[in-house]
């Protein structure tokens, strides 16, 4: 165990949890489940990794530790059951149908004049059934695991609803485990839209992480964190141009609660930038053709990173020319065609004359670019740099931001509407009692009536403290019934992949299995091989296309029989294809010839016109702004 401050002042005299908000993910797998990332750049995990040996989608557990601090700041040691007394307490509760609807993002100008966010389930009087509230539950020790620690006691509508369970690792630390992916309605009706489903329930949720901790005969005080139950991660190894943590970042930066790098370095600031945008190529099958292998920008290529990593004065024009390539919200209105090719909060089919039409990187994003555009960077780039793999292997001071950073950077901010894990009252600086740490309601805490509308003007009661459920309820409901309704490319007559919601955690275009063996098999023609590396299948293939309501009743059936896209070797026969592929990997129950792409694109894209949904639908009229 690594200890000791970098002033010798070894003494400890608070503490704290990281990271300060902790993902954790439902998964049907009855038994197995593994640690989320607590190193921002981890290495792929072995094809088969995210599924049991019946090819259920296992849980992610967020683990949580303690680090001792002293006067000044400093980390001076975790503290865990090796050197310390560690009792932990966190509570989960989802309270969706209790809340109000999602609309649109009520931060936005577009708020005005969406449908109005009446409170889901209005007709149910007792408001206290339709929250799912199983309480607080506490464990210490090592290797703790048993039924006494689980969040089975909550109801909805009177029926047990189990949210997830509490654990320890053989050091102490903190494990939370959530759901199992089911969801399901009271009186057993259908689900037809993507967010607002009335008697409808699911199993993830949130809430507040605390310890009491004491070190050599003394009690510390500890700063709390929170943990957020999202979906499952469907490709693990990507990230959004945007991550959480570039929007949290930014807020905190804006704010003036963390201070901004003179100079961006090229390695930490710049690069991750270019490099999700050409990692996207196997999610979507826009980025594949312009930003992946054989693209016309290649970021990711060692020979285009060597160029976008060289700071000389005669590359200046170019860089700037990219850096243009970006959108700038004032400038760029609701064009479709500026980079990163994202949906926005106000995104709407036909498209909504708004700039929130289509995403934008962060300010502090832009900021970094500016200066890399003006050569004004650190140039660090190192290709042969292997990012530490295990959270022990960054010096100690690093720790805790690094668990922080890598809990945050694989969650999006893409379009919050309403998104994957957490939207936008993440971006409200009310939430926070300091830098990416959620305030915390004292316990017993009663919240007022926000009326049967929450309106624009009455957002910032629950954009404050919070309290358990007060993350997750503004996400759908169920979310399985979003993430099947969120793609790309809505208007095909634009372009049929391209603008796209979520590809990082909802892939729209993937690699089959089948395409991949053709790549991989060196007795093919080198064209057959081209051929099929170009191919994309549709990943929402599995769910039919029957009808936009079997769809999403069919995701809520079963949320492991959609791919999950892992790396796997690329050919060595020096083709010239990448040395490492992503492809999707569909359980046993799913892999049919049907399933298999043999045919062009055109053949194997959903049939299920998606322009006419609600959930595209969220703008009564048209803005500029």
């Amino acid at each position: 165990m690594q200890t000791g401050s970098p002033s010798g002042d070894n003494h400890i005299v608070k503490a704290a949890i990281y990271p300060a908000i902790g993902i954790a993910r439902v998964g049907n797998s009855q038994e197995a489940y593994y640690i989320g990332p607590e190193v921002p750049e981890p290495a792929p995990q072995a094809p088969g990794f995210y599924r049991d040996a019946s090819g259920a989608i296992k849980r992610e557990a967020a683990r949580f530790r303690v680090y001792g601090f002293n006067s000044a700041g400093e980390v001076v040691a975790e503290l865990n059951a090796d050197n310390a007394e560690v009792q932990w307490a966190a509570t989960l509760a989802n309270t969706k149908a209790a809340w109000y609807q999602f609309q649109i993002a009520l931060d936005i100008p577009e708020a005005a004049t969406a449908p109005p966010s009446f409170l889901r389930n209005m007709a149910v009087a007792d408001r206290a059934t339709l929250s799912i509230t199983p309480g607080q539950r506490k464990i210490v020790g090592r290797d703790q695991h048993g039924a006494a620690y689980a969040f089975d006691s909550g109801k909805f509508m009177g029926t047990p609803v189990y949210l997830g369970e509490l654990r320890t690792d053989p050091q102490g630390r903190l494990l939370v485990l959530g759901g199992h992916g089911k969801s399901a309605s009271w009186n057993g009706a259908r689900a037809i839209t993507f967010a607002n489903n009335e008697g409808w329930h699911d199993d993830v949720a949130d809430g507040p992480v605390t310890a009491s901790v004491r070190y050599q005969g003394r009690d510390i005080p500890v700063d709390p964190a929170w943990v957020v139950v999202a979906p499952p991660n469907y490709a693990p190894q990507q990230k959004s141009v945007r991550t959480m943590w570039d929007l949290m970042r930014d807020l905190f930066v804006a704010k003036g609660s963390l201070k901004a790098p003179v100079q961006p370095s090229f390695q930490q600031d710049i690069r991750p930038i270019f490099e999700r945008l050409s990692r996207l190529q196997w999610v979507n099958a826009g980025f594949a053709a312009a930003f992946g292998w054989g693209g016309s920008t290649p970021f990711s290529d060692q020979g285009w990173m060597r160029k976008l990593a060289d700071p000389s004065a005669n590359l200046k024009e170019w860089r700037l020319t990219l850096f243009n390539e970006f959108r700038q919200f004032k400038r760029d209105a609701w064009a479709p065609t500026p980079w990163p090719w994202l949906y926005g909060d106000a995104m709407s089919v036909p498209p909504a004359e708004t700039p929130r039409q289509n995403a934008a990187l962060s300010d502090l994003q832009l900021t970094h670019l500016r200066l890399w555009a003006a050569g004004e960077f650190i140039a660090d780039y190192d290709p042969s740099a292997v990012p530490p793999q295990r959270i022990e292997d960054f010096p100690l001071a690093q720790q805790p931001d690094m668990l922080i950073q890598a809990a945050m950077e694989f969650c999006l901010a893409d379009a919050f509407h309403p998104g994957c894990e957490m939207t936008w009252p993440m971006r409200q600086s009310s939430m926070y009692m300091s830098p990416f740490r959620l305030a915390h309601r004292p316990p017993g805490w009663i919240e007022p009536d926000y009326g049967a509308v929450l309106t624009p003007d009455n957002i910032s009661g629950p954009c404050g403290a919070q309290i358990a459920g007060g993350v997750s309820r503004w996400m759908a409901v169920p979310w399985q019934t979003d993430t099947a309704s969120c793609r790309s490319g809505y208007q095909k007559s634009y372009d049929p992949y391209l603008p796209t919601f979520w590809p990082a955690r909802v892939p729209n275009q993937v690699m089959s299995q089948q395409a991949y063996h053709i790549v991989m098999d060196e007795s093919q023609p080198l064209d057959e091989r081209m051929s099929a590396f170009a191919r994309r299948a549709a990943w929402i293939r599995p769910l039919g296309n029957i009808s936009y309501e079997d769809q999403i009743n069919n995701m809520i059936a079963d949320i492991a029989q959609m791919g999950i896209v892992e790396v796997r070797e690329g050919p060595r026969d020096g083709a010239g294809f990448p040395h490492t592929l992503e492809v999707e990997q569909l359980p046993p129950h799913i892999v049919a010839e049907r399933l298999l792409m043999s045919a062009p694109p055109a053949e194997t894209f959903e049939d299920v016109d998606l322009s006419v949904v609600e959930k595209v639908q969220r703008i009564a009229s048209r803005h500029r702004n």
